[in-house]
């Protein structure tokens, strides 16, 4: 993909979109970031209901599909994943690069169960595509922690092993994929270092100066299980550059 081509890139305003969108403007691309509400500058488009969608995809050489719901991803990723592979196919769209999450194959998280149900739309749509499958971003950990910190204490299972990465890490990853071939690949991406629940805990507290009692329990179930055993990393090369306790010293 050349640094003269038109990207479209889904979810655009989202975490990750506002790192990637700069990081291909500024590598060369003509990019056109798209939304289901109307910005200026911005295509207007809605996965939902494919509303926008043909036009969006008119005349764009890549797609950088980030787009994603969590609370909604049968109606968004994979209903909304369907339709904009179709417009894409439609379009002769050279080279679709989708987001992903390291472990949807190993953790049975019903939101990990839809996102590799999307990557088995591309790989058989016919579209030419790169799949990158990325760790939690750093401010996904720390919302994490937060939540589990609501009623005073904080409730962790510190056997959890994660490989947080930085957004900006994985958007130079976008960038380094796309300027490649479409060559079918799924490729996993995180942080440098993997850690435990326990020690990012312990760093996250340290950093704001919190004192609060760590209540740890081991948490029950198949997808607690594949978490511990490692599920949400990945020993792939390269790894991001930023770790989380750069993240922290950042925030704090």
């Amino acid at each position: 993909m050349t640094t003269t081509s038109t990207v479209l890139v889904t979810g655009a305003g989202g975490l990750l979109g506002t790192a990637t969108v700069p990081r291909l403007t500024a590598n060369g691309y003509g990019v056109r970031p798209m939304s289901r509400s109307a910005r200026p500058g911005w295509v207007t488009a809605d996965l939902r209901t494919g509303k926008g969608l043909a036009d969006a995809v008119r005349g764009a050489d890549a797609v950088v599909h980030l787009a994603s719901s969590p609370r909604g991803a049968r109606r968004t990723d994979v209903a909304g994943t369907r339709r904009l592979l179709a417009a894409a196919r439609a379009a002769g769209v050279k080279h679709l690069l989708f987001v992903s999450i390291v472990g949807v194959d190993r953790v049975p998280l019903p939101y990990f169960r839809a996102k590799l149900a999307v990557e088995r739309d591309i790989a058989r749509s016919g579209v030419p595509f790169t799949i990158l499958r990325s760790a939690q971003f750093h401010p996904f950990a720390e919302d994490l922690l937060a939540a589990s910190a609501r009623l005073g204490p904080l409730l962790i299972d510190p056997a959890f092993l994660a490989q947080p990465v930085d957004v900006g890490d994985v958007a130079d990853r976008i960038a380094a994929l796309l300027a490649g071939p479409a060559d079918g690949r799924t490729v996993e991406f995180a942080g440098p270092r993997v850690l435990t629940f326990g020690e990012a805990a312990a760093t996250w507290l340290a950093a704001r100066g919190d004192r609060r009692r760590v209540v740890r329990m081991r948490l029950p179930g198949r997808s607690a299980r594949s978490i511990r055993d490692g599920g949400l990393t990945t020993t792939a090369a390269p790894t991001g550059t930023r770790t989380w306790e750069d993240y922290l010293a950042a925030e704090y």
